[in-house]
């Protein structure tokens, strides 16, 4: 009876929804709907917050408001989002627009005149209820290329105002707008020994079981042989009718003899809980092979409220003498289906294939704090850093810190501080502390109290500190000196710095501030002469652009234009 009682209550408990409108909004764009990337995907360090709504492959589409309400806030980046638009409606939601190219009418006028009031290209701005109302159906901007999109698209968010938590925009009737008939895919399922004692099939490793398909659609794994505790991870994406790319799933859930031991759907969440990413995945073969194994099992709880697990957080522990069939069942949102069970039973196999050997010096349990210093460096892990206890390797060797490596995730950040005793105080003002991977210097912001420098960081690896002397560099693909850009739109230069990287750039024009549009990818600043303050005939142009330690460049240029038609 308890057990009955049990089922009933996980059940309900995970897969209970709340009642969304389904007729209010409309969709964003007036092409049919095509997602290039759908809510809850697993994304590097995040879940995915919304749809990545496909624009034909190209920039300038429409966009539009899907209700109406009022513009509370537009955030412009050189990363994320890029260009945003948020628009508060009156059902308590709020939906969100970004990577747009350029926003439309008095909106664009307003955004204008805030980059030009701030003097800045990256602003975030909280319009009053009264300054930007939109109506459902308007234009509000153009669909782009912006932040840290990698290809044209519109990325769709509809978030609750108030909790500020972002919801799955099918709940809201966008399921009407994309046909979906096909049952998710799954691609591998893995089996891990949980416990220094046990072993699976032969093997202390995880192994991939191999996987038949049945009569029934439904898939068989090959029989687990296994003693002790155990648990089970899945590799799997989906696919809809229009689309034709993998997306991600929407539920998994698994039981061991039909009770429910772990679970998750991807409904609504808050951005706090994004980074729980890398706790839910294999971090560690994530790293090494670049493949997403959702772990269908916890070794330490953590806060993800997506999850419902079983009192054994969904491990499975194989005693003799009992036969268990463990099921995994994956679901897209319009319910398409596939499943895969997996027998499993109890016995002492030899080991053929041992532990992967573990090189460390070190033991961190993720629920202390830990200090760990060796000659000037030092580090320090906060209580919680960590999801599970982990052996650590920290040396220092030729003034370089070797931190374990990135296949074990951090969720919050820890302290690096290194001392310094051979620089000069001129010096130290260029200095920070890089990660080093290969070739590759990272900055990090880092802050100097005499001469210990310290930063907060997310990611085990190899640190040093590193001098930049270099200045950034300034270049225009064709020169403009003495000449007459009449028919010319905008003026480009490429602005780049190859090790601390660019903290500002600004444009004088007459020595009046000019904005400059930075797009990241290409390292390309554009200034669009529609702005109004090219001077009829000769023009002085001045950019200064300033790294992160402080090397700046200056271009300097003049030309002549003419407004005259």
């Amino acid at each position: 009876m308890k057990i009955f009682i049990f089922l009933i209550f996980f059940c309900t408990s995970l897969f209970a929804q709340v009642e969304y409108p389904k007729d209010y909004f409309s969709s964003p764009l007036d092409i049919p709907m095509q997602l290039s990337g759908n809510f809850g995907e697993l994304r590097p360090n995040h879940f995915h917050a919304g749809f990545d709504l496909k624009t034909l492959q190209k920039e300038g589409l429409k966009v539009y408001a899907v209700a109406d309400g009022y513009i509370s806030r537009i955030k412009i980046s050189t990363f994320g989002n890029g260009k945003a638009i948020y628009i508060t409606h009156p059902n308590g939601y709020t939906s969100v627009y970004g990577h747009l190219q350029i926003a439309n009418g008095l909106i664009e006028e307003y955004i204008k005149k805030s980059h030009y009031a701030l003097k800045s290209f990256e602003i975030e701005l909280f319009p009053k209820s009264d300054e930007l109302i939109v109506k459902k159906g308007q234009i509000i901007a153009f669909s782009g290329n912006t932040g840290g999109s990698e290809g044209p698209h519109l990325h769709f968010e509809i978030r609750d105002t108030k909790t500020e938590k972002i919801i799955n925009p099918m709940f809201f009737g966008f399921d009407k707008m994309l046909k979906d008939t096909k049952k998710p895919t799954i691609s591998g399922i893995y089996v891990y020994p949980l416990e220094t004692k046990t072993s699976v099939n032969h093997s202390k490793r995880p192994l991939l079981l191999n996987l038949s398909l049945q009569k029934d659609g439904t898939y068989l794994s090959e029989k687990v042989i296994a003693n002790g505790k155990i648990g089970f991870g899945i590799n799997t994406f989906d696919y809809d009718d229009v689309s034709f790319n993998k997306n991600g799933v929407f539920k998994v859930q698994s039981f061991s003899n039909g009770k429910p031991t772990f679970g998750y759907q991807f409904d609504t969440y808050s951005f706090d809980e994004m980074r729980y990413v890398n706790a839910l995945i294999d971090y560690s073969k994530y790293k090494k092979t670049q493949q997403r194994v959702q772990k269908l099992f916890m070794k330490n709880k953590y806060r993800l409220s997506i999850i419902q697990s079983d009192e054994n957080n969904g491990a499975v522990t194989v005693t003799p003498n009992l036969s268990l069939v463990y099921r995994v069942e994956v679901s897209d949102f319009n319910g398409n289906k596939s499943t895969v069970s997996i027998p499993i039973q109890y016995d002492l196999l030899s080991t053929i294939i041992e532990k992967e050997p573990i090189v460390s010096n070190y033991f961190v349990k993720a629920n202390k704090d830990s200090n760990f210093a060796k000659d000037n460096m030092s580090v320090f892990f906060p209580a919680g850093t960590f999801y599970e206890d982990f052996d650590m390797n920290f040396d220092v060797k030729k003034d370089t810190l070797f931190l374990h490596d990135d296949t074990v995730p951090a969720h919050t950040n820890f302290t690096i501080s290194i001392e310094d005793n051979k620089y000069t105080e001129v010096q130290r003002e260029k200095i920070f502390i890089g990660l080093i991977e290969g070739q590759k210097v990272t900055y990090n912001p880092t802050y100097k109290k005499e001469n210990v420098f310290n930063t907060k960081v997310k990611t085990l690896g190899k640190y040093a500190l590193i001098m930049d002397t270099i200045a950034p560099k300034i270049a225009i693909a064709k020169p403009i000196e003495g000449k007459w850009l009449s028919d010319q739109k905008t003026i480009q230069l490429t602005v780049n710095d190859s090790l601390s990287g660019i903290k500002s750039y600004n444009g004088y024009l007459n020595g009046n501030w000019i904005l400059f549009e930075y797009d990241n990818k290409t390292k390309k600043i554009i200034h669009k002469f529609n702005d109004g303050i090219v001077a009829e005939g000769a023009n002085d142009l001045k950019v200064v652009v300033i790294d992160n330690v402080g090397n700046s460049t200056i271009f300097e240029t003049h030309f002549f234009r003419s407004q005259k038609k």
